[in-house]
């Protein structure tokens, strides 16, 4: 069994349960508690659960929300010249797709009083509430399944809507990125639409501040031969910007 699909099933069950132990755990997924251990530790800190002595509960819906509100506050410096390079790559008519990521929420707030004609269609229902009223913008909402405390809409109903849309670009964040792994992100459940998004869009840029770069959380959703630019804040490795010139990514600061 995969890591990402080993930590599907560990949300799973803690939806199911609230709580669990690791001997409880190691039991039904059949792996050793070394491994679960490990497992449970990088979702706390993604804010998945919460560990307890000797096992893990699941965050409850106020935590959730605090942590998308606490993340939109986190490197906000970073993200606005991120955004505003982003912005130089849009152009009249375009069709965009953003993310329900943080950094796609200040890339829309940059959109929203921009004189020019877009369609943006994004699965962040911040996003589009930040865009709706710019009568230039045709703001389209993919359909899917709103969990409690998520800012963003999941699972693959958003596809029929995708199939018929032709999108230029995507613009994507995520919560880190190797050029083994591609990017990831720690939303188990988001990640499904995500991977759809990145096949329908002629284009992919990545939105990374430098604290995702070279890390990898537990999903991936984009290979890197799937990214098309890369927009950070800080200047990367000789030996990245080797690796990412194999794969012709663009690179800008």
């Amino acid at each position: 069994m995969f890591a990402e699909e080993r930590r599907n099933l560990i949300l799973k069950l803690l939806q199911e349960e609230k709580r669990l132990t690791v001997k409880e755990l190691a039991k039904s997924l059949s792996v050793s508690e070394a491994t679960l251990r490990t497992d449970l530790n990088l979702m706390e800190e993604e804010g998945l659960l919460t560990r307890t002595h000797g096992g893990a509960v699941l965050n409850n819906n106020d935590n959730r929300q605090n942590l998308f509100s606490e993340r939109a506050l986190k490197n906000v410096e970073n993200k606005k010249s991120i955004t505003k390079k982003a912005i130089t790559l849009i152009e009249d008519k375009n069709s965009i797709l953003l993310d329900a990521s943080t950094t796609a929420l200040e890339l829309a707030r940059n959109l929203k009083d921009m004189d020019i004609k877009l369609t943006v269609v994004t699965n962040g229902l911040r996003t589009a509430i930040e865009l709706k009223e710019n009568p230039k913008l045709n703001v389209i909402l993919l359909g899917g399944i709103v969990r409690m405390g998520s800012m963003a809409l999941e699972g693959h109903l958003g596809k029929a809507i995708l199939d018929k849309i032709n999108i230029d670009i995507m613009f994507t964040s995520a919560s880190g990125f190797t050029v083994e792994e591609g990017l990831t992100d720690f939303n188990v459940y988001e990640v499904d639409l995500k991977r759809l998004m990145v096949e329908k869009a002629s284009k992919v840029v990545a939105l990374l501040d430098h604290t995702k770069i070279g890390n990898s959380s537990i999903a991936s959703f984009a290979e890197t031969r799937q990214i098309d630019t890369i927009i950070t804040d800080q200047n990367l490795s000789t030996e990245m910007l080797e690796n990412l010139a194999l794969y012709q990514i663009k690179v800008i600061y």
